[in-house]
């Protein structure tokens, strides 16, 4: 990704944790820009793709971007896994199939990317030349 002059970019440890740490930054940043009212979309789409980086790379490296261009606010986070995100089967819950164990009290059902393609007016991938890749959504201010 391209980094702009104000752009928010750092490097975090894919844990539980991130999601927050992200969350608390990107809103100074969208009030800084005059964009605090998208910042419920912004927070969950940060927290839906630094949730599937923690998951894709648990204990390493991620990256995290929250920049404003012409174009939009844009947020996007890096992992090192090559693997392509996939949209998982959406699986209706009842009281039966919910595991509420901690291991995945908040992994029943998939729904991350297709909340993340609803909230943004663009999303997507792009493999990193580096290695692993980023990705992306952005929001209209």
């Amino acid at each position: 990704m391209i980094a702009t002059p104000d752009c928010l970019l750092l490097s975090m440890l894919a844990s539980k944790a991130a999601p927050g740490l992200a969350r608390t930054l990107t809103m100074a940043r969208l009030r800084k820009w005059g964009c605090a009212h998208i910042s419920d979309d912004a927070f969950l789409i940060a927290s839906e793709l630094i949730t599937n980086a923690v998951a894709a790379t648990p204990g390493e490296e991620i990256r995290y971007q929250c920049s404003l261009d012409v174009a939009g606010v844009l947020i996007a986070v890096w992992d090192a896994s090559p693997t392509k995100p996939r949209v998982r089967p959406l699986v209706e819950l009842t009281l039966d199939t919910l595991d509420v164990s901690e291991d995945h009290w908040d992994d029943n059902g998939g729904r991350g990317l297709p909340i993340v393609a609803a909230l943004a007016t663009e999303c997507g991938y792009s493999p990193d030349p580096a290695g692993g890749k980023w990705v992306w959504a952005r929001l209209k201010p």
